[in-house]
């Protein structure tokens, strides 16, 4: 037995997805490399887009997250399909831009395919960061009902940049709940999911939160998992991860890809939507529709069984 796929509301819940994830990167932004003390000093909880920041964004402004996932995106609408050249073209056209934030392993990665054509990095212990992670989202609207492509486009992508096997799993788990929020599936059965990547790489755990949220991958992750299992809406998720600080944008911009999905547009408050850049908020949204319409759930196939719902 298969799940009814029902378009309208994957459309919907994947430009949800791609919204959220904008929204938690400019409302995370502001309080990067924050302790949550300093946090709740200046603002209390942080629950409005201010802008801000060692950045100084404009409220409503978002960073390299958002920035190299429209990449991502626009590489797979550009060729109508998947192109790891495409996508590394476009990295490599958003770092001449002089962008406002490079993460250093992303600078790397993108400067040697400038320079020697390379489209993977060589592996490096020191590359389990976040970088490759932040970005997936366009990858798994792509690869909708197609779990093979899933797993060997998020580690294609990933590779550009961060060749590490965490970074690789917490690249796919992350394109996999992705997919089971789109189509409708419980918070149980998302869970089941950290749970597999946990098993595999324990260090992954978060049942005993660490309170930790940098730019190391297994924090990013912890965090995500931890605010998104614990939060009753989508705002509760997002105002949680945000307020823990660190890589605050980073977070919240996963955080809110994961909420996105799985609470839909009606889920996400009107006031932050109304903060945001509206040339994002559009490009976002519109990409999202493309996606979908290019993923193998868009052509019928790739249905989810009916059982893990």
């Amino acid at each position: 037995m298969t799940i009814p796929v029902n378009l309208p509301d994957i459309r919907s819940r994947a430009r949800a997805a791609f919204l959220g994830f904008a929204i938690g990167d400019a409302l995370g932004a502001p309080v990067e490399f924050m302790t949550t003390g300093e946090i709740k000093a200046k603002h209390g909880v942080l629950k409005e887009i201010v802008g801000g920041g060692w950045l100084r964004l404009k409220p409503g402004e978002v960073t390299d997250d958002t920035q190299m996932s429209l990449c991502v995106a626009r590489a797979i609408d550009a060729a109508n399909g998947w192109s790891l050249e495409g996508v590394a073209r476009e990295f490599a056209q958003w770092l001449k831009s002089k962008p406002v934030d490079v993460g250093d392993t992303c600078r790397r990665g993108i400067r040697n395919f400038m320079l020697k054509g390379v489209l993977e990095t060589p592996f490096n212990q020191w590359d389990a960061g976040n970088g490759a992670a932040m970005r997936m989202l366009p990858v798994a609207l792509f690869t909708l009902g197609d779990d093979d492509l899933l797993q060997r486009y998020a580690v294609e992508q990933a590779h550009i940049t961060h060749n590490h096997p965490l970074s690789d799993a917490a690249c796919i788990t992350l394109g996999r709940m992705v997919h089971l929020s789109l189509m409708g599936f419980s918070k149980t059965r998302l869970r089941r999911e950290a749970d597999q990547l946990i098993t595999a790489h324990p260090s992954f755990a978060f049942d005993t939160y660490r309170g930790l949220a940098t730019g190391y991958v297994v924090d990013t992750m912890q965090t995500v998992f931890h605010y998104f299992f614990r939060g009753r809406d989508f705002e509760e998720c997002l105002v949680g991860t945000v307020n823990q600080g660190g890589d605050a944008d980073t977070t919240g911009a996963i955080c809110g890809m994961i909420a996105g999905a799985f609470y839909g547009m009606e889920g996400i408050p009107r006031r932050w939507i109304k903060r945001m850049d509206r040339r994002v908020v559009d490009e976002v949204t519109a990409l999202a529709d493309k996606l979908i319409g290019l993923s193998a759930c868009n052509r019928g196939m790739g249905l989810f069984p009916e059982g893990n719902k």
